[in-house]
């Protein structure tokens, strides 16, 4: 991913925060000799050493994918960002949040392993559930996905909100952006600014 260096971000606990946030995305690999996109949600391993999720056992992305070094893409909250929210002369641009995780990929099969992860991502996103789903299937139907792991090569971080501009553009960025609803690029925004 191209990176100016006002836009990078190195932190490692930010960009795990980030990633833990903002899980949905795309697993890219080769299949057949073009690229293959799936999108799903996925798990960081608490040391930050590898992303797991799963796949329907039909995916033509299994094919090929064991071995593979793929690349998972994840992205935050992001906008137009107008140059007439500006005080000095701009061009139109877009702000966002994004991570790129490249690693080698592998496959599995275990149903004891697959039911940890359907059980925490269940766990995970049914938290803010006022009456959460409590995991209830026949393990039989684990039978029907197939796990991922990617051990984690490099992972690459930007955060494009405006960096490069005045603190008196990004203020007035901000408040556009709650002007239009875009709140948590404003919010990402704000916690940047301090």
């Amino acid at each position: 991913m191209y990176i100016p260096k006002h836009f990078e971000i190195n932190d490692k606990s930010e960009i795990f925060a980030f990633v833990e946030a903002n899980a949905f995305g795309q697993l890219i690999s080769n299949v057949d000799g073009r690229l293959y996109s799936t999108h799903l949600p996925f798990l960081l391993s608490k040391d930050g050493s590898k992303i797991t999720g799963h796949l329907a056992l039909q995916n033509p992305q299994l094919a090929e994918i064991d071995g593979q070094e793929v690349l998972v893409t994840l992205e935050g909250p992001h906008d137009y960002i107008s140059p007439a929210w500006y005080s000095s002369p701009g061009v139109p641009t877009w702000n966002y949040q994004a991570v790129h995780i490249y690693g080698q990929c592998s496959t599995f099969r275990s149903a004891e392993k697959l039911e940890e992860i359907v059980n925490a991502l269940t766990k995970k996103h049914e938290a803010t559930s006022p009456t959460p789903w409590q995991p209830d299937y026949k393990p039989s139907m684990l039978g029907a996905i197939v796990g991922v792991e990617v051990i984690i090569n490099e992972v690459q971080c930007k955060y494009k909100l405006s960096q490069n501009r005045s603190t008196k553009d990004r203020l007035q960025v901000i408040e556009q952006l709650k002007a239009v609803g875009s709140n948590k690029l404003a919010e990402a925004m704000e916690r940047n600014e301090l």
